[in-house]
């Protein structure tokens, strides 16, 4: 009901660490005091648990007691639930290690910051979050899995995505005469068509890469051409490799295309997230410790996703895995989506996932990692 947006989690990140205090443990709010860890146990070797807390700018519009009471700023990929899980989490496990029953040292991470390209993860990273950390896990809201369901995957799981802004300038004019011009339009139409599939010919079709354009602009009267436009497009791609060689390839293909046109061209690549590749034994960890927690028969495979996500920048430093934690309300339309102001789940979940990431904190406090 609460919800704040991405590098504004103050309050979030206290009431949290308040419920972990009044838990008997021991928060660390981060440095800006929008993120909290909070280790249980004891031992050299950590194992981690990873939530983000922030909230997307859009309005709620579900008639439920639990609306957002901030105008225009909702929970649409269920962060919340994230955060409501691990804070289960560690009223669980902070039970278990009173009575001896914990078998080495579990770290609570509040991330701070999921939804910007200015991602949490580098600054809970950067204050120490991973720290003797072995081994890393974390789950997310899956509406397309009916609740009581996970879904597990080793390998590639979510996209890295990256921003592309294209800038072209020349001379502009009549409609009449684009000859005298650099016809600013067909050269970003050029650039809107050929360049993703000039990509598909540059790039191993097995690396997943897909360059969209979200928005174009250029221009204002149907008989004038323009002297300035611009298109901003995403490009996601499954594999480290061909994200690490993107930037200076799509750099070079715009150029390419543009030449041609006598436009002037800025291309401005923007990094954003590495994708999301499960460690082929920290999935079979949490999809065992699932079965476990669940039942065999509650743990599906989980589809790869062309979505990005932070917690790729986890996994970059230690091997961990994310899973999809199912969300689906019977009855609703299957069709419901994260980051739509629409975005409901069935609080079951919340059970299911803080069993889950109970058995695979125990679980991979004994894997050989």
């Amino acid at each position: 009901m609460h919800p704040e947006l991405s590098h504004h989690e103050f309050e979030t990140a206290a009431y949290v660490a308040r419920l972990l205090t009044a838990a008997g443990l021991r928060p660390k709010l981060i440095q800006r005091g929008n993120g909290v860890t909070c280790d249980i146990g004891k031992g050299d070797r950590v194992v981690a648990l990873r939530a983000d807390m922030d909230a997307l700018p859009l309005l709620d519009v579900k008639n439920v007691p639990y609306r957002s009471t901030v105008d225009g700023v909702t929970h649409a990929c269920g962060h919340d639930v994230h955060t409501t899980v691990l804070l289960g989490v560690g009223m669980a496990l902070a039970q278990l290690d009173e009575l001896g029953e914990l078998p080495g040292r579990v770290r609570l991470i509040f991330q701070p910051a999921e939804e910007s390209i200015n991602s949490g993860a580098l600054q809970m990273i950067d204050a120490g979050a991973l720290k003797d950390v072995v081994a890393i896990y974390a789950l997310h809201c899956a509406p397309q899995f009916p609740v009581g369901l996970v879904g597990v995957r080793s390998g590639p799981f979510t996209a890295a995505c990256d921003s592309v802004e294209v800038r072209l300038t020349g001379r502009g004019g009549h409609t009449a005469r684009p000859h005298l011009t650099a016809d600013l339009v067909h050269a970003l139409g050029r650039v809107v068509t050929e360049v993703p599939a000039l990509l598909g010919r540059r790039v191993d079709a097995r690396a997943g890469m897909s360059m969209v354009f979200g928005a174009i602009h250029a221009g204002e009267a149907f008989n004038a051409i323009p002297n300035e436009g611009v298109a901003k497009a995403t490009l996601r791609v499954l594999s480290r490799e061909a994200w690490r060689e993107a930037p200076e390839l799509v750099e070079q293909l715009i150029k390419d295309v543009v030449a041609a046109t006598g436009a002037t061209v800025d291309v401005r690549y923007t990094r954003g997230f590495p994708p999301v590749i499960n460690d082929r034994m920290a999935s079979a960890v949490i999809a065992g410790a699932a079965g476990a927690a669940l039942g065999a028969d509650r743990v599906v495979e989980a589809e790869v996703s062309m979505g990005g996500e932070d917690f790729a920048f986890y996994l970059e430093h230690v091997p961990g895995a994310m899973i999809r934690l199912g969300t689906g309300i019977p009855g609703i339309d299957v069709k419901m989506d994260i980051h739509q102001a629409n975005f409901d789940v069935d609080e079951r979940c919340l059970g299911y996932g803080i069993r889950t990431m109970v058995h695979t904190a125990l679980a991979a406090l004994s894997s050989p990692f």
